[in-house]
Protein backbone atom coordinates (compact mmCIF):
# COMPACT_ATOMS: atom_id res chain seq x y z
CA UNK A 1 0.00 0.00 0.00
CA UNK A 2 3.03 2.46 0.79
CA UNK A 3 4.51 2.10 -2.64
CA UNK A 4 1.12 1.57 -4.27
CA UNK A 5 0.62 5.36 -5.99
CA UNK A 6 -3.02 4.03 -6.14
CA UNK A 7 -3.03 4.78 -2.31
CA UNK A 8 -2.46 8.90 -1.97
CA UNK A 9 -1.48 10.88 0.81
CA UNK A 10 -2.64 14.41 -0.61
CA UNK A 11 -4.95 15.78 1.49
CA UNK A 12 -6.04 18.43 -0.83
CA UNK A 13 -7.23 16.35 -3.23
CA UNK A 14 -8.47 13.65 -1.97
CA UNK A 15 -10.21 14.24 1.42
CA UNK A 16 -9.38 11.55 4.39
CA UNK A 17 -11.97 10.06 7.29
CA UNK A 18 -9.73 10.25 9.49
CA UNK A 19 -9.31 14.43 9.31
CA UNK A 20 -12.93 14.68 9.50
CA UNK A 21 -15.34 14.76 12.23
CA UNK A 22 -18.00 11.96 12.23
CA UNK A 23 -20.96 13.98 10.83
CA UNK A 24 -18.51 15.45 7.85
CA UNK A 25 -17.94 11.80 6.86
CA UNK A 26 -20.93 10.73 5.40
CA UNK A 27 -20.41 14.47 3.32
CA UNK A 28 -17.64 13.38 2.13
CA UNK A 29 -17.73 12.43 -1.43
CA UNK A 30 -19.68 15.42 -1.89
CA UNK A 31 -17.15 17.26 -0.66
CA UNK A 32 -14.66 17.38 -3.37
CA UNK A 33 -11.54 20.24 -3.37
CA UNK A 34 -12.38 23.06 -6.15
CA UNK A 35 -9.86 24.18 -8.94
CA UNK A 36 -9.03 26.87 -7.00
CA UNK A 37 -8.02 24.84 -3.39
CA UNK A 38 -6.10 22.36 -5.65
CA UNK A 39 -4.35 25.54 -7.85
CA UNK A 40 -3.61 27.84 -4.62
CA UNK A 41 -1.77 24.80 -3.22
CA UNK A 42 2.11 26.01 -2.74
CA UNK A 43 2.95 24.86 0.80
CA UNK A 44 5.69 22.78 1.96
CA UNK A 45 4.04 19.93 3.87
CA UNK A 46 5.65 17.46 2.02
CA UNK A 47 3.72 14.30 3.99
CA UNK A 48 0.52 15.26 2.43
CA UNK A 49 1.61 15.89 -0.90
CA UNK A 50 1.51 12.94 -4.17
CA UNK A 51 4.64 13.20 -6.95
CA UNK A 52 5.51 15.32 -8.70
CA UNK A 53 4.77 17.76 -5.90
CA UNK A 54 6.45 15.51 -3.39
CA UNK A 55 9.33 14.80 -5.56
CA UNK A 56 11.09 18.26 -5.71
CA UNK A 57 10.75 18.77 -2.11
CA UNK A 58 12.16 15.66 -1.08
CA UNK A 59 14.31 15.74 -3.43
CA UNK A 60 15.47 19.00 -2.09
CA UNK A 61 15.73 17.44 1.61
CA UNK A 62 17.41 14.62 0.53
CA UNK A 63 20.36 16.40 -0.48
CA UNK A 64 20.41 18.60 2.53
CA UNK A 65 20.51 15.48 4.78
CA UNK A 66 24.59 14.44 3.79
CA UNK A 67 26.68 11.62 5.37
CA UNK A 68 28.65 14.88 6.46
CA UNK A 69 26.22 16.77 8.32
CA UNK A 70 24.41 13.26 9.85
CA UNK A 71 28.46 12.53 11.08
CA UNK A 72 28.87 16.19 12.60
CA UNK A 73 25.52 16.07 14.40
CA UNK A 74 26.06 12.64 15.62
CA UNK A 75 28.97 14.56 18.03
CA UNK A 76 26.58 17.33 19.49
CA UNK A 77 23.78 14.35 20.25
CA UNK A 78 26.81 12.57 22.30
CA UNK A 79 27.45 16.55 23.40
CA UNK A 80 23.71 17.22 24.70
CA UNK A 81 23.17 13.57 25.70
CA UNK A 82 26.13 14.10 28.18
CA UNK A 83 25.00 17.21 29.28
CA UNK A 84 21.27 16.65 30.59
CA UNK A 85 22.40 12.75 31.92
CA UNK A 86 25.37 14.97 34.16
CA UNK A 87 22.68 17.75 34.68
CA UNK A 88 20.11 15.28 35.85
CA UNK A 89 22.94 13.53 38.18
CA UNK A 90 23.90 16.89 39.79
CA UNK A 91 20.35 17.42 40.65
CA UNK A 92 19.79 14.42 42.80
CA UNK A 93 18.78 10.85 42.34
CA UNK A 94 15.84 10.86 40.86
CA UNK A 95 14.11 12.44 37.95
CA UNK A 96 11.66 12.43 35.51
CA UNK A 97 12.76 11.56 31.78
CA UNK A 98 10.33 13.10 29.87
CA UNK A 99 11.67 16.85 30.31
CA UNK A 100 14.80 15.98 31.58
CA UNK A 101 16.18 14.24 29.17
CA UNK A 102 13.94 12.79 26.49
CA UNK A 103 11.97 15.95 25.10
CA UNK A 104 15.25 18.30 24.88
CA UNK A 105 17.83 16.00 23.29
CA UNK A 106 15.91 15.79 19.98
CA UNK A 107 14.53 19.18 20.40
CA UNK A 108 18.32 20.70 20.83
CA UNK A 109 19.08 18.27 17.75
CA UNK A 110 16.28 19.77 15.63
CA UNK A 111 18.05 23.37 16.42
CA UNK A 112 21.19 21.88 15.57
CA UNK A 113 19.90 20.91 12.05
CA UNK A 114 17.51 23.86 11.23
CA UNK A 115 20.59 26.37 12.98
CA UNK A 116 18.71 27.95 15.44
CA UNK A 117 21.11 30.42 17.24
CA UNK A 118 22.22 29.65 20.61
CA UNK A 119 20.37 32.68 22.19
CA UNK A 120 16.88 31.46 20.37
CA UNK A 121 17.01 27.77 21.41
CA UNK A 122 15.18 28.73 24.93
CA UNK A 123 12.50 30.35 23.19
CA UNK A 124 12.15 27.55 20.66
CA UNK A 125 12.11 24.66 22.81
CA UNK A 126 9.91 26.77 25.32
CA UNK A 127 7.75 27.14 22.10
CA UNK A 128 7.53 23.43 21.04
CA UNK A 129 7.42 22.14 23.97
CA UNK A 130 3.86 23.88 24.51
CA UNK A 131 2.50 22.68 21.47
CA UNK A 132 2.89 18.94 22.30
CA UNK A 133 1.91 19.45 25.72
CA UNK A 134 -1.61 17.10 25.95
CA UNK A 135 -2.53 18.84 29.37
CA UNK A 136 -2.36 22.26 27.22
CA UNK A 137 -6.09 23.53 26.25
CA UNK A 138 -6.69 23.93 22.55
CA UNK A 139 -6.63 27.62 22.94
CA UNK A 140 -3.38 27.01 24.51
CA UNK A 141 -2.03 24.57 22.06
CA UNK A 142 -3.46 26.81 18.92
CA UNK A 143 -1.55 30.01 20.45
CA UNK A 144 1.51 27.73 20.78
CA UNK A 145 1.75 26.95 17.00
CA UNK A 146 0.95 30.54 16.34
CA UNK A 147 3.85 31.25 18.58
CA UNK A 148 6.25 28.89 16.83
CA UNK A 149 4.77 29.69 13.06
CA UNK A 150 6.10 33.33 14.24
CA UNK A 151 9.62 31.85 14.88
CA UNK A 152 9.96 30.00 12.25
CA UNK A 153 8.79 32.90 9.85
CA UNK A 154 11.82 35.06 11.63
CA UNK A 155 14.20 31.45 11.22
CA UNK A 156 13.45 32.11 7.50
CA UNK A 157 13.80 35.66 7.05
CA UNK A 158 17.09 35.75 8.91
CA UNK A 159 18.52 32.49 7.34
CA UNK A 160 18.13 34.72 3.95
CA UNK A 161 19.88 37.50 5.16
CA UNK A 162 22.43 35.68 6.97
CA UNK A 163 22.58 31.98 5.21
CA UNK A 164 25.05 29.76 7.43
CA UNK A 165 25.84 25.80 7.10
CA UNK A 166 22.58 24.71 7.71
CA UNK A 167 19.84 22.83 6.70
CA UNK A 168 17.27 25.87 6.55
CA UNK A 169 20.20 28.01 4.96
CA UNK A 170 20.27 25.28 2.03
CA UNK A 171 16.81 25.09 1.26
CA UNK A 172 16.98 29.03 0.90
CA UNK A 173 20.29 29.65 -1.53
CA UNK A 174 20.31 26.01 -2.96
CA UNK A 175 17.22 25.71 -4.57
CA UNK A 176 16.00 26.42 -8.03
CA UNK A 177 13.30 27.63 -8.41
CA UNK A 178 13.65 29.01 -5.00
CA UNK A 179 11.52 28.10 -2.51
CA UNK A 180 8.97 30.43 -0.93
CA UNK A 181 9.12 32.13 3.22
CA UNK A 182 5.30 30.15 3.34
CA UNK A 183 7.03 26.76 1.86
CA UNK A 184 10.35 26.89 3.89
CA UNK A 185 8.29 27.46 7.08
CA UNK A 186 5.61 24.33 6.39
CA UNK A 187 9.31 22.35 5.94
CA UNK A 188 10.78 23.26 9.08
CA UNK A 189 7.81 22.31 10.78
CA UNK A 190 7.45 19.16 9.69
CA UNK A 191 11.10 18.41 10.15
CA UNK A 192 10.47 19.54 13.71
CA UNK A 193 6.86 17.33 14.41
CA UNK A 194 8.24 14.24 12.59
CA UNK A 195 11.79 14.73 14.12
CA UNK A 196 10.85 15.82 17.75
CA UNK A 197 7.91 14.13 18.99
CA UNK A 198 8.39 10.80 17.28
CA UNK A 199 12.17 10.39 18.77
CA UNK A 200 11.01 12.36 22.22
CA UNK A 201 8.46 9.33 22.71
CA UNK A 202 11.21 7.13 21.62
CA UNK A 203 13.65 7.50 24.08
CA UNK A 204 10.98 7.98 27.14
CA UNK A 205 9.28 4.60 26.00
CA UNK A 206 12.21 3.08 24.63
CA UNK A 207 13.64 3.22 28.20
CA UNK A 208 10.27 2.64 30.21
CA UNK A 209 10.38 -1.14 27.99
CA UNK A 210 14.13 -1.87 29.06
CA UNK A 211 13.56 -1.28 32.62
CA UNK A 212 10.24 -3.23 31.83
CA UNK A 213 12.17 -6.34 30.68
CA UNK A 214 15.50 -6.37 33.09
CA UNK A 215 16.87 -9.55 31.56
CA UNK A 216 17.28 -7.61 28.34
CA UNK A 217 18.55 -4.46 29.72
CA UNK A 218 21.10 -6.54 31.65
CA UNK A 219 22.36 -8.33 28.69
CA UNK A 220 22.35 -4.63 27.01
CA UNK A 221 24.37 -3.59 29.86
CA UNK A 222 27.16 -6.69 29.61
CA UNK A 223 27.02 -6.03 25.75
CA UNK A 224 27.35 -2.44 24.82
CA UNK A 225 27.45 -3.80 20.88
CA UNK A 226 23.96 -4.82 20.94
CA UNK A 227 23.26 -1.31 21.09
CA UNK A 228 22.47 -1.21 16.85
CA UNK A 229 19.89 -4.29 17.31
CA UNK A 230 18.51 -2.75 20.69
CA UNK A 231 17.36 0.24 18.36
CA UNK A 232 15.99 -1.81 15.64
CA UNK A 233 13.80 -3.93 18.24
CA UNK A 234 12.37 -1.16 20.02
CA UNK A 235 11.31 0.57 17.09
CA UNK A 236 10.03 -2.54 15.49
CA UNK A 237 8.57 -3.93 19.00
CA UNK A 238 7.07 -0.14 19.97
CA UNK A 239 5.74 1.19 16.87
CA UNK A 240 5.06 4.53 18.21
CA UNK A 241 3.05 5.50 15.09
CA UNK A 242 0.17 3.63 16.81
CA UNK A 243 -3.05 4.45 15.13
CA UNK A 244 -1.20 3.98 11.85
CA UNK A 245 -0.52 6.26 8.36
CA UNK A 246 -3.43 6.74 6.37
CA UNK A 247 -3.75 6.78 2.51
CA UNK A 248 -7.14 7.51 0.08
CA UNK A 249 -7.38 5.36 -2.77
CA UNK A 250 -7.46 7.11 -6.21
CA UNK A 251 -9.37 4.09 -7.71
CA UNK A 252 -10.92 1.02 -6.92
CA UNK A 253 -8.49 -1.52 -5.53
CA UNK A 254 -8.42 -5.21 -4.41
CA UNK A 255 -5.78 -5.72 -1.40
CA UNK A 256 -5.34 -8.87 0.19
CA UNK A 257 -8.83 -10.37 -1.27
CA UNK A 258 -10.13 -7.25 0.04
CA UNK A 259 -12.26 -5.06 -2.66
CA UNK A 260 -11.98 -1.21 -2.02
CA UNK A 261 -13.83 1.30 -3.53
CA UNK A 262 -12.14 4.77 -4.89
CA UNK A 263 -12.09 7.50 -2.49
CA UNK A 264 -11.76 5.37 0.60
CA UNK A 265 -9.63 6.01 4.01
CA UNK A 266 -6.99 3.13 4.43
CA UNK A 267 -5.23 3.36 7.22
CA UNK A 268 -2.02 0.76 8.44
CA UNK A 269 -2.58 -0.61 11.71
CA UNK A 270 1.45 0.03 12.41
CA UNK A 271 1.92 -2.17 15.43
CA UNK A 272 0.25 -5.08 13.64
CA UNK A 273 2.32 -4.66 11.01
CA UNK A 274 5.52 -4.87 12.86
CA UNK A 275 4.20 -7.86 14.90
CA UNK A 276 3.36 -10.10 12.13
CA UNK A 277 4.33 -13.90 13.26
CA UNK A 278 4.56 -14.65 9.36
CA UNK A 279 8.24 -12.48 9.93
CA UNK A 280 8.99 -12.81 13.21
CA UNK A 281 9.63 -15.11 15.42
CA UNK A 282 7.66 -14.66 18.72
CA UNK A 283 7.10 -11.04 18.15
CA UNK A 284 5.38 -10.25 20.91
CA UNK A 285 8.45 -10.96 22.93
CA UNK A 286 10.95 -8.06 23.12
CA UNK A 287 14.46 -9.46 21.95
CA UNK A 288 17.57 -7.53 21.92
CA UNK A 289 19.40 -10.25 20.14
CA UNK A 290 16.69 -10.70 17.42
CA UNK A 291 18.37 -11.04 13.78
CA UNK A 292 18.17 -7.58 12.19
CA UNK A 293 14.95 -7.78 9.16
CA UNK A 294 13.27 -4.78 7.89
CA UNK A 295 10.33 -3.31 9.80
CA UNK A 296 7.69 -0.25 8.74
CA UNK A 297 8.75 2.02 11.81
CA UNK A 298 10.08 4.76 9.37
CA UNK A 299 7.77 3.70 6.57
CA UNK A 300 8.40 2.53 3.23
CA UNK A 301 8.11 4.11 -0.27
CA UNK A 302 8.32 7.67 -1.08
CA UNK A 303 7.60 8.83 1.85
CA UNK A 304 9.76 7.31 3.85
CA UNK A 305 11.23 8.67 6.86
CA UNK A 306 13.96 11.22 5.78
CA UNK A 307 15.62 11.61 8.80
CA UNK A 308 15.44 7.78 9.93
CA UNK A 309 19.34 8.00 9.87
CA UNK A 310 19.63 10.94 12.84
CA UNK A 311 16.77 8.92 14.43
CA UNK A 312 18.56 5.57 14.91
CA UNK A 313 21.77 8.31 16.16
CA UNK A 314 19.74 10.16 18.49
CA UNK A 315 18.70 6.35 19.89
CA UNK A 316 21.51 4.74 20.14
CA UNK A 317 23.85 7.68 21.48
CA UNK A 318 21.06 8.38 23.95
CA UNK A 319 19.96 5.07 25.61
CA UNK A 320 23.79 4.28 25.06
CA UNK A 321 24.95 7.31 27.20
CA UNK A 322 21.82 7.03 29.47
CA UNK A 323 22.52 3.25 29.96
CA UNK A 324 26.23 3.50 30.70
CA UNK A 325 26.22 6.99 32.85
CA UNK A 326 23.05 5.75 35.37
CA UNK A 327 24.23 1.65 35.72
CA UNK A 328 21.66 1.23 38.22
CA UNK A 329 18.58 3.52 36.55
CA UNK A 330 15.13 1.91 37.51
CA UNK A 331 11.75 3.25 37.79
CA UNK A 332 11.06 5.29 40.91
CA UNK A 333 6.98 4.01 40.68
CA UNK A 334 5.57 0.84 40.00
CA UNK A 335 4.88 -0.12 36.56
CA UNK A 336 1.48 0.45 36.57
CA UNK A 337 2.15 4.24 37.96
CA UNK A 338 3.75 5.17 34.49
CA UNK A 339 1.21 7.28 32.68
CA UNK A 340 0.87 6.53 29.02
CA UNK A 341 -0.07 8.10 25.96
CA UNK A 342 -2.86 5.81 25.05
CA UNK A 343 -5.15 8.38 23.96
CA UNK A 344 -2.15 10.22 21.69
CA UNK A 345 -1.39 9.35 17.57
CA UNK A 346 2.17 8.96 19.06
CA UNK A 347 2.11 6.60 21.33
CA UNK A 348 4.60 7.30 24.54
CA UNK A 349 5.08 7.93 28.64
CA UNK A 350 3.53 11.89 29.28
CA UNK A 351 5.98 11.17 32.21
CA UNK A 352 9.00 8.62 33.24
CA UNK A 353 9.83 8.91 37.03
CA UNK A 354 13.52 6.96 37.79
CA UNK A 355 15.78 7.09 40.24
CA UNK A 356 19.62 5.79 40.80
CA UNK A 357 21.84 5.66 43.30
Amino acid sequence: MLSDARFSADKVRHRDATSLRPHEVAEMEAAEPSKAEVAEREDGIFVFMDPPEHTRLRRLLTGQFTVRRMRELESRVTEIAVEHIEAMKAAGTEADLVPAFALPLPSLVICELLGVDYADRAEFQERTAAGLNADSTPQEQAMARAELYAFMRRLVAGKRSNPADDLLSGLIHDADPPLTDAQLVDVALVLLNAGHETTANMLGLGTFALLEHPDQLAALRADPGLIDSTVEELLRFLSIIQLGVSRVTTEPVTLGGVDIPAGATVVIATPEVNRDPRHWPDPDTLDLRRSRTPHLAFGHGVHQCLGQQLARIEMRTGLGELISRLPDLRLAVPTEQVPVRNEMLIFGVHSLPVTWS
